[in-house]
């Protein structure tokens, strides 16, 4: 059961993949800038790495039909987030939503919180919505929004099925303790994030620009 569970994930994960590759090979020539720079938005902040990985963390823990579900429905509402951005659409605090983010689903983790299918999904659409914004409005001029959404889905998906694996990988009883504080640590991050926005901390150290 852990197998089939395990194939479904990573099934879906590659579908988001496959996919945004496919979007990707039909923007055009000229649009590899946009791909790369939406490839290199997830992976380059910390708020954003630490939180598509406890997305598949969470989903991990959870079990099906959660287990791909989480990664599914994270990014398609990030592309929902991102076209309000794009036709104007402003939403508050956007960067506080995205701070929140890890430190919720931090907890989410380290409290072993089995949340019912709908909340669980309704956290993970509110979030989503708010990095999928913050893609839209740092999108660069001069790219095409249709090579980033492809660019950042796909970095999206491979940081949810890293968390897979990553939360299947140490399943047992004492891997469950060790998910556990890898939550804690999750969210701890997430509240140096929220308290360095206020300037009451240092900034987190930035990821180096893999692009």
């Amino acid at each position: 059961m852990r197998n089939q569970t395990a194939s479904r994930a990573a099934a879906a994960a590659l579908l988001i993949i496959a996919v945004s590759g496919v979007a990707s090979a039909h923007t055009g020539e000229g649009a590899a800038g946009g791909f790369m720079a939406g490839i290199a938005h997830p992976l380059g902040g910390l708020d954003h790495l630490l939180a598509m990985v406890a997305v598949g963390i969470w989903g991990a823990f959870l079990g099906k039909p959660l287990i791909w579900q989480l990664p599914v429905a994270f990014p398609f509402m990030m592309v929902v987030g991102g076209a309000l951005s794009l036709n104007g659409v402003d939403l508050p605090h956007v960067e506080l939503g995205i701070a929140l983010s890890v430190v919720v689903l931090g907890l989410a983790i380290a409290a072993a919180w089995r949340a019912p299918r709908p909340v669980a999904l309704l956290i993970i659409a509110v979030f989503a919505i708010c990095h999928g914004h913050a893609h839209g409005t740092e999108l660069p001029e001069a790219a095409s929004a249709a090579a980033y959404a492809a660019g950042f889905v796909l970095a999206t998906g491979a940081l949810h099925l890293a968390g897979i694996v990553f939360g299947l990988a140490i399943g047992s009883v004492a891997g469950k303790s060790i998910l556990r504080v890898a939550g804690l640590a999750i969210a701890a991050m997430g509240v140096w994030i929220v308290l360095a926005m206020y300037g009451h901390v240092v900034d987190p150290p930035e990821l180096p620009h893999l692009f």
